[in-house]
């Protein structure tokens, strides 16, 4: 596998090297260890926990390679050794470890002077290599931008979506095409700047390759633009490379947001040509100040000072993420980009800022002064030193991260999440991405769990009990990936428990849903594909044992763990079926585990509630059905009526006031007996 430049360049400079032939110390890389055949995962454990002992307690970048020496994940560390053996020692909390882990079969690394370092480092591998357990943009588009080619004697400016030149500058991205392609016209109209897509530049441009004098030409006819004042006149000689030069400086101050600094220099330059009767020229350019003052009016105000951010919002879901950054310039928001990372909840907020941060600034070129973001990066002083050195500010400036609480820029991060999650939604409905995750999510399962076709109706069950008291079950229902609410029904246990019983109260209502004649009732639906068991091995083996003495055969059973999100089947005895972390099975799997869980407890509070309520009251003598009426109706509920004082029964004068001493009475009692089995132990809702 060809090694990038940089990986060559920190090789030679590292210090490790190999009988003095100064090539770097890759542990099992393309010249490494061989891979054993027919070797297990704990033999290949074994293996690479002993090459790690070879990789140096440096700073550096490591590569995890798969058996076919693809490169699958870049990551960068203070410590090499330290941090790579976190991986195979699983003391990595982070969802996707198991699954890397056991993909991985070889390793390389790199060791480099410092952090800084090592960060631009891992930047450029993930860029070669793309690999997949790094995160990235789901739109794999290239973005626009705006771009002024400074190697020409003549720059000019155009919109793009080229790869990155060195002789070439560029601002943005851009997410919306239509705004860069505005902000390219306001540009010209501010400052006449030629344009790479006029005919006459490029012929100006091949001329002075040949004869670079050839600017001095003033016989030339002036192009379109020239006569409508949206290029200064470079093809027939009417500016000097001098004064265009300088006309190319305001141009990159302007697109780069210094409009106040802008519109300060025009006006001085209106009230010199004004001076001189030249009110030609002065009206030319008040004309270009409206022109500003007209963009800016159109932006929002977020500061009475002049803020240099940008603000990061991220919002996620379980596999897929928004992140929207807000460009602030002046006190102002001058523009906004939007973009779709292909990892959500299953990484750490951590890694995905991280990954956002090193893609995003590697590809543009307005840095801020400061960037403010939810939570802090782990290598914040990395990131920069990193992002100053890009800045290269001549005042010495240098890029800080914050991490607001309060006030106007906490106020701007939530405005910046607000707008991921429009832009998640918007992703989504633009690329049709539920139906595809469903499909996927369907396709998936019918693979892990062996099944003969795609599971487009599942039912799932959850018991709800408090100590074996208001015992009931919930039965959801998804049909074709999605919630089929008609479909849901709710069991009370009819068994008498002296305590919480799941395995009985699951077969009990295994029982009544699956006997021969509620599998003949319309109501409820056809035969499921697959039924899931909010319960482990436990759970699975009563329901197997009740579906035994039923005949039942032909329905496929899966009890989900809650610990750890393992699927137990019938058919393994090896050990669960793990779904990978971040996969679209996972995330409908556990959707529909929630929902399940959610209808249960809500039926099971609703009969606790009726049922506490019911025997409470009917313990007040002299209180019937007409008086209890009456006071739930004036104190709107029994919580209200709980927390009542004598007086406040009194005032609503529906009882006695004999009646009325003893239910304060017995509510008191239940207040202290309430908080006295909260205080021991709370409730069993499960």
């Amino acid at each position: 596998m060809s090694k990038p430049e940089e990986f060559q360049r920190y090789s030679r400079t590292s210090g490790f090297t190999e009988g003095g032939s100064g090539k770097a110390q890759g542990i099992a890389g393309d010249e490494g260890v061989r891979v054993p055949e027919g070797e297990t995962f704990e033999q290949k454990l074994a293996r690479i926990k002993r090459e790690l002992d070879a990789v140096p307690t440096l700073p550096g970048v490591y590569l995890w390679k798969d058996k076919h020496g693809q490169v699958i994940y870049v990551g960068k560390a203070k410590q090499l050794r330290a941090r790579m053996r976190q991986y195979v020692n699983f003391q990595d909390e982070r969802a996707k470890i198991p699954l890397l882990v056991e993909q991985i079969c070889t390793f390389e690394y790199i060791v480099v002077g410092n952090e800084h370092e090592s960060l631009v480092l891992e930047k450029n591998l993930i860029n070669q290599h793309a690999p997949w357990f790094n995160a990235d943009f789901k739109d794999d588009k290239s973005y626009p931008f705006i771009a002024i080619t400074k190697g020409d004697v003549f720059p000019a400016i155009k919109y793009t979506r080229e790869k990155h030149r060195a002789d070439t500058r560029y601002f943005g991205p851009y997410t919306d095409s239509r705004a860069a392609r505005r902000m390219v016209d306001i540009a010209r109209r501010v400052v006449p700047l030629c344009s790479s897509s006029c005919a006459d530049w490029r012929s100006l441009k091949r001329k002075l390759e040949k004869d670079p004098l050839a600017c001095l030409a003033a016989d030339a006819r002036p192009c379109f633009d020239a006569h409508v004042g949206l290029g200064p006149g470079a093809c027939c000689g009417r500016v000097t490379p001098e004064q265009y030069a300088a006309n190319v400086s305001r141009i990159e101050r302007f697109l780069s947001g210094n409009h106040r600094e802008f519109v300060e220099e025009l006006s001085r330059e209106m009230q010199e040509a004004a001076s001189e009767l030249d009110f030609e020229r002065a009206g030319r350019i008040k004309a270009r100040i409206d022109t500003i003052n007209s963009l800016c009016d159109k932006q929002h105000a977020v500061s009475s000072r002049n803020l240099d951010a940008d603000v990061i919002g991220f919002f996620r879901e379980e596999t897929i993420a928004g992140v929207h950054v807000l460009m602030v310039r002046e006190g102002r928001i001058i523009n906004s980009n939007e973009f779709v990372f292909n990892r959500g909840n299953d990484v750490p907020d951590q890694d995905l800022l991280h990954m956002f941060l090193l893609r995003y600034y590697d590809a543009t070129t307005s840095i801020p002064h400061e960037v403010v973001v939810r939570v802090m990066p782990e290598d914040a002083e990395a990131m920069e030193q990193w992002l100053t050195d890009k800045l290269a500010s001549v005042h010495g400036a240098k890029v800080r991260f914050t991490v607001p609480e309060r006030g106007e820029k906490a106020d701007l991060v939530s405005m910046a999440e607000q707008n991921a999650k429009h832009t998640l939604m918007r992703y989504k409905v633009r690329t049709n991405y539920e139906d595809k995750r469903i499909n996927d999510a369907l396709l998936q399962l019918e693979s892990a769990l062996a099944l003969d076709a795609p599971p487009l109706r599942i039912e799932c069950f959850d018991i709800s009990t408090n100590h074996g008291t208001y015992t009931v079950a919930s039965m959801v229902v998804f049909t074709n990936g999605r919630p089929d609410k008609g479909q849901y029904r709710r069991f009370k246990i009819k068994a008498q428990l002296d305590e919480a019983n799941d395995f009985l109260s699951m077969q009990e209502v295994m029982g009544r849903r699956y006997c021969a004649e509620r599998m003949a009732d319309e109501r409820f639906g056809k035969k499921p594909d697959l039924i899931i068991l909010d319960g482990g091995l436990p759970q699975l083996n009563a329901v197997m044992q009740q579906f035994d003495s039923m005949g039942i055969h032909d329905i496929a059973l899966c009890g989900l763990a809650k610990r750890d999100e393992e699927l137990f089947v019938p058919w393994q005895d090896t050990g669960p079926v793990v779904l990978p972390g971040g996969s679209a099975s996972l995330y409908l799997v556990k959707q529909v585990r929630d929902e399940a869980h959610r209808f249960a407890i809500e039926f099971h509070r609703q009969l606790r509630g009726k049922g506490m309520t019911a025997s409470i009251l009917d313990e007040v003598e002299g209180l019937g059905p007409v008086r209890k009426k009456a006071l739930l109706k004036h104190f709107k509920s029994f919580k209200r009526l709980r927390a009542a004082s004598l007086q406040d029964i009194f005032d609503a004068q529906v009882v006695p006031v004999q009646v009325a001493n003893e239910l304060y009475t017995v509510l008191q009692q239940y207040n202290e007996q309430t908080r006295n089995e909260m205080v021991v132990g709370g409730e069993g809702d499960s």
